[in-house]
């Protein structure tokens, strides 16, 4: 079977290289251009296109897919490419670009007709849209998984061809979790596959009951609202790790907190206040229980587990930590 597959980031990554791993031809990936990163803001490939440059495949990385867009000229060559290679489906992980129409009409027209299959990591018609994997643990859910969809117009809303679950650990961050559910997702995605070889993928529509939206993550977010519960807050940690960090700040300086976990008790405090400083955690006052911080990071600092954190920043009982801008300073 002769594929073109689309997407950017390690989650896709995961997903081409275990369709290489299974003999399936990729004669064309397309993936995002190239952006800056790091400290020096150096232009840098993709995950997914670092993998494919590895084994020789031909890349693609168009603005737009949309011929009447704003790079017209982006969207005319991809497709040509994708004409070109005449595959038989294209797979679709993390893209990060729209499909216009003729994407769609393209694979079903040609080949096996089999269209563009999607990985969407959630149990889809929960949590459509571009965050998942931290709207799962941010919302407290027991379980996710991966969806293998047969991709339409709509934002998530095809039919699904193969459903997996898994479970949301209480110790999960969207670091951990992602990492699962790419492994996940990459195998599910071979099996559909391998199925419709045979004929005997099924397609089913999604229910019209629990249909949620994953909105994409603003830094804006990360700010912690200490008068929320502390059961919130230690799950927006969690969901906010790796990025962007849940923010906080004390006497003017800007905190990032990685770790952190929920107590009950001690509720008619300031919320925000410092009950008590040890070296097995922080505990601060939320408009609900207790928040015990584990792991921490000053503006421009590294990531520290309580322990050493102290060592180099004076903490007493009694301060108030505040809210912190979408900037990470002090607001």
């Amino acid at each position: 079977m002769k594929l073109v597959f689309a997407g950017t980031p390690e989650f896709a990554r995961a997903a081409l290289q275990r369709l290489l791993a299974a003999g399936f031809q990729v004669p064309l990936v397309l993936t995002q251009p190239d952006r800056p990163a790091g400290r020096g803001m150096k232009l840098q490939a993709s995950p997914v296109k670092q993998l494919a440059q590895e084994h020789g495949l031909a890349l693609a990385q168009p603005r737009s897919l949309r011929l009447d867009g704003k790079y017209p000229q982006d969207a005319a060559a991809a497709r040509e490419a994708i004409v070109a290679v005449g595959a038989d489906a294209m797979v679709v992980a993390a893209y990060g670009l729209i499909l216009p129409q003729w994407v769609l009409d393209q694979m079903r027209q040609h080949g096996r007709g089999l269209g563009c299959l999607n990985i969407h990591a959630s149990l889809l018609p929960r949590w459509r849209g571009a965050a998942p994997i931290h709207r799962a643990i941010e919302a407290g859910d027991a379980q996710t998984g991966v969806t293998i969809m047969q991709m339409d117009a709509g934002l998530d809303t095809g039919d699904m061809l193969l459903r997996e679950t898994l479970p949301i650990r209480a110790d999960d961050t969207t670091g951990s979790l992602h990492d699962r559910l790419a492994t996940l997702g990459a195998r599910l995605v071979v099996e559909a596959l391998e199925i419709a070889a045979c004929g005997a993928l099924r397609a089913e529509p999604q229910p019209a009951e629990g249909v949620t939206y994953a909105h994409k993550i603003e830094k804006a977010e990360a700010a912690l609202d200490w008068t929320a519960p502390a059961q919130v807050l230690a799950r927006r940690v969690r969901a906010f790790n790796p990025f962007p960090g849940a923010a906080t700040a004390l006497a003017g300086e800007a905190v990032k907190v990685w770790a952190a976990h929920a107590e009950t008790g001690n509720d008619d405090g300031q919320p925000g206040a410092v009950l008590s400083v040890g070296e097995d955690g922080i505990r601060v006052q939320t408009g609900d229980g207790v928040l015990v911080l584990t792991e921490l990071q000053r503006a421009g600092g590294k990531r520290l587990p309580v322990s050493d954190f102290l060592r180099g920043f004076g903490l007493r009982v009694g301060q108030v930590f505040d809210a912190a801008s979408s900037s990470g300073e002090a607001a």
